[in-house]
């Protein structure tokens, strides 16, 4: 696989799990920001090698060896994450792009190393699980800020927009994962939300809202 083919193999991936629908190619070109016909043409090679099943109009969906080595793809890429992060002291908005130059190398060995080497994370550092050696993917219950009750208290688990300018935001107000969060009040008018954290109040917008996940806190001792 071509470092080209294994970033389409990702990208259908991620839409894949984010819809129930076949990935139609207008939304994987936008995915890739690159043009529907160069779209059409990468589905057509990935179909030659069994990668994907591709109906035209209709759309692609992963086969069962496209899926396995997307999400090999997908646990290096978290994984280098981690690495940058914990061991090279990298900021949680650089590791992004760092990790997806390293996510290409194909040993296997040096991917188990490396798991094993971090203590078997569970999630990379924007809270998204991290499949195992097998592949397994331990689901994660989250909800996002805006779906969230007012008056419950949640912990921060993890990001939808993993972009450096969302992160920086998170950061230059003292959000990150684990930050506990008390939802003091929604605003119908504008779908803003009011919370409560490290014994300060912040009104974020709907977008901050829709991109960050959170966890109900449990109450059991």
């Amino acid at each position: 696989m071509t470092l080209a083919e294994e970033n389409y193999l990702k990208a259908i991936y991620h839409l894949e799990n984010q819809s129930s629908n076949d990935v139609s190619t207008n939304a994987l070109a936008e995915e890739m920001q690159t043009k529907a016909s160069s779209v059409t043409d990468m589905i057509k090679k990935l179909a030659e090698k069994n990668m994907v099943s591709y109906i035209p109009y209709q759309g692609v969906t992963l086969s069962k060896a496209g899926r396995a080595h997307a999400v090999k793809v997908v646990r290096k890429h978290r994984l280098w994450e981690v690495f940058l992060l914990e061991k090279l002291n990298f900021s949680w908005d650089e590791v992004h792009d760092v990790a997806e130059q390293l996510e290409h190398i194909k040993s296997e060995k040096l991917t188990d190393k490396l798991d094993e080497f971090l203590g078997f994370p569970k999630v990379d550092p924007h809270g998204d699980p991290i499949p195992d050696k097998h592949g397994h993917i331990e689901k994660i219950d989250k909800t996002s800020l805006t779906d969230a009750q007012e008056g419950v208290t949640y912990v921060c688990v993890g990001v939808h927009d993993s972009s450096s300018d969302f992160l920086k935001y998170l950061d230059a107000n003292h959000i990150s994962l684990g930050t506990t969060i008390e939802i003091i009040h929604k605003e119908p008018f504008d779908n803003s939300v009011k919370i409560k954290f490290n014994d300060a109040e912040l009104v974020v917008s709907e977008n901050v809202a829709k991109n960050l996940f959170l966890q109900e806190v449990s109450h059991n001792s």
